[in-house]
């Protein structure tokens, strides 16, 4: 898992794709509120945000 960002982050950089990484962040962001809202204790207080 982590060779895969590696990889990506040296694709974005050697190939000038700057706006790829805030995408990749904000994806990554969004999937860890799924992970934490699909049966945790913590889902109640997560709805608040969406």
């Amino acid at each position: 898992m982590w060779q895969l960002i590696k990889e990506f982050f040296q694709f974005a950089i050697k190939e000038k794709k700057w706006w790829l990484i805030p995408m990749f962040i904000l994806l990554l962001i969004l999937s860890v509120f799924v992970l934490l809202g699909s049966g945790s204790p913590l889902a109640p207080f997560l709805y608040p945000l969406f």
